[in-house]
């Protein structure tokens, strides 16, 4: 047993984490006794907290993430190409490791330890951005404004810089997820109005997160773009260190989920018992395993009543003869919701991999889109707007649509007697939809980009302000296909592995990335053969940057027929009425109606 007190120097802050044994179940299933007591009631107040909290540390994530690829091609030389590539596998290292954040949230830590160490870590690797960026790579002072030339930089300046923003997507991304799920956390799914919380919350969620990278598109974005990357830096490293202060003062009043052990033997029992009962014909869905009482073999977990799909994971739930005279070998004989847990895992999958395409879309704005507003004009009125600044309309779009959608849509679509208005699904099969206009403006921006090439100085007469249809449409789709997601994959998922849930959006996103930068390369290893430069060349005005977007385009249009049959055929999770086994101690929790 061992138990940790939390005190904070600047307010009476208590926090105690029990953490009791876990009793494993026979043969390595464990029964999770971790009790976490905390002195907070949660509710809005305390999710406000983390709202603010995300807000801070998007911008300070985003005055770093979104002129990388400026900065890779005027401090650290590297070409168009090679940059795009660059950051499509930072940005996806970032969100593949919130895959990390989830596992240790929802299997050992819990959400707040989860969140304190990886905002710590975000924190460091801020820290060395700006020091390797300040003492070794901004030489002479001013460089990489786009005129004045940096030094070449030295290897212990590029790896200390390669370390450091890896640093930052380690953080960040394992932070990312859990926040979500742990201002989830301080509603209660049993009390009608904090369920509907709940489901607001997701929407403020990700306002908050446009609403501070707001800030670093447009004011960080203009400083580095001048050539003061390190003054941009060291702002993005304050706020992330006001935002880690705001959330340890916020301790006081959080609600806290005890994790419920690690998910992975739980899933690989239910194959492996299927795997040894391959002969068995499953029984009927009343007469499969399923402990007594009204808590599930998962401790922390509520129970999942049984499913058709994957009908022949049942066998790992179908009780035989041999069952019946041995103990319970978990290796075995699962009970219904560990089946159903595995089963949960497996019908989101498709869902899930049709959302990666869109991601596809989305991580062109830090790329290819900057790119390409580089080459344009863009002056307005002696004022010298930076490319990177131009996501400040995407950011924009989604605070705009996001309060379209939940003020005129939803009470609009709930005419239709959807108590949600339009579905996850649907709302995120409309983010696709329009995420595709997205690219077909893109294409459409770049042909007239090329049409109106100046001779002999590498730039477009055209204005950058074309790129806006681009960039809002982005961000509308933002509103449904993200949006969408976060609600989508953290209300299907189970209790035990919430976090998952959450952390499967940045996953998609992750892998959009990679694919971007898989296709990147495809595509010039095909169009760049013997003097053809090639569709996105260091050049962009010898290549082809339009048929890229609308290859884009076509895929997503692929991708879409194939999530029509997906969400049609995906049928939701059902969890035992008239139940709540999600424990959560601390004051208030009879005014919240915890058990």
């Amino acid at each position: 047993m061992a138990t940790m007190d939390l005190r904070g120097d600047t307010s009476e802050v208590f926090f105690k984490m029990k953490e009791e044994t876990c009793n494993e179940m026979e043969e390595g299933a464990s029964k999770c006794e971790v009790s976490i007591k905390g002195t907070g009631s949660g509710g809005w107040k305390s999710a406000f907290l983390l709202l603010a909290n995300q807000g801070l540390a998007t911008l300070a994530f985003f005055g770093v993430g979104v002129n990388l690829v400026m900065f890779l091609t005027r401090v650290l030389g590297q070409d168009n190409a090679d940059a795009a590539n660059s950051v499509s596998k930072w940005t996806g290292t970032v969100y593949m490791c919130s895959l990390i954040g989830a596992f240790l949230s929802d299997s050992y830590w819990g959400r707040y330890f989860t969140c304190a160490i990886f905002q710590l870590i975000f924190v460091l690797g801020l820290v060395l951005v700006s020091l390797s960026s300040w003492l070794f790579l901004i030489k002479p002072e001013g460089c990489g404004n786009g005129e004045l030339v940096c030094i070449p930089t030295s290897p212990i300046g590029v790896g200390l810089f390669y370390l450091s923003i890896y640093l930052v997507a380690f953080g960040y991304g394992g932070y990312q997820p859990t926040i979500a799920t742990f201002g989830a956390d301080q509603f209660d799914d049993s009390i009608l109005t904090q369920k509907n919380s709940k489901e607001a919350f997701f929407c403020y969620f990700y306002f908050a997160l446009n609403l501070g990278s707001l800030f670093s598109n447009t004011i960080l974005v203009y400083f580095e773009d001048s050539g003061k990357w390190t003054l941009g830096f060291w702002a993005s490293t304050g706020s992330a260190l006001v935002a880690l202060v705001s959330f340890f003062l916020g301790t006081y009043g959080y609600r806290f989920v005890r994790p419920c052990g690690n998910p992975l033997p739980r899933v690989a029992q239910v194959f492996v018992a299927t795997v040894k009962k391959w002969n068995v014909v499953p029984s009927n869905g009343a007469e499969l395993y399923e402990v007594e009482g009204s808590e599930s073999a998962i401790k922390g977990s509520r129970k999942i009543l049984h499913s058709s799909e994957f009908e022949f994971l049942d066998k790992a739930a179908t009780v035989t003869e041999r069952d019946r005279f041995e103990p319970v070998n978990p290796w075995r004989l699962c009970t219904v919701t560990q089946v159903e847990e595995a089963k949960c895992v497996l019908k989101m999958l498709p869902v899930w991999l049709c959302t990666i395409i869109y991601s596809v879309i989305f991580t062109q704005m830090a790329s290819l889109f900057v790119e390409q507003g580089s080459v344009m004009n863009y002056t307005f009125r002696n004022f010298h707007f930076p490319a990177a600044s131009m996501s400040a309309f995407d950011i924009c779009s989604v605070l705009l649509f996001t309060g379209i959608y939940r003020q005129i849509l939803v009470p609009l679509a709930k005419l239709s007697k959807n108590p949600k208005g339009l579905t996850e699904l649907q709302r995120m099969g409309i983010g696709l939809v329009i995420g595709l206009l997205a690219m077909v403006a893109a294409g459409v921006t770049e042909l007239a980009r090329l049409r109106r090439v100046v001779p002999d100085k590498g730039t477009s007469s055209l204005s950058i302000f074309w790129q806006i249809p681009q960039y809002v449409l982005v961000g509308a789709s933002e509103v449904f296909m993200y949006v969408g997601q976060l609600e989508f994959f953290n209300g299907q998922a189970p209790d035990g592995i919430k976090s998952f849930g959450s952390s499967l959006c940045m996953a998609s996103i992750s892998l959009g990335n990679f694919v971007s930068s898989l296709l990147v390369n495809m595509v010039m290893s095909i169009t760049a053969r013997g003097n053809n430069p090639g569709w996105i060349p260091e050049d962009l005005n010898s290549g082809h940057l339009d048929r890229f977007y609308f290859l884009i385009a076509i895929l997503t249009a692929a991708d879409f027929v194939i999530y029509l049959f997906c969400a049609k055929w995906y049928k939701g999770i059902n969890l035992e009425e008239g139940v709540e086994n999600v424990r959560m101690e601390g004051r208030g929790d009879e005014e919240h109606g915890i058990v």
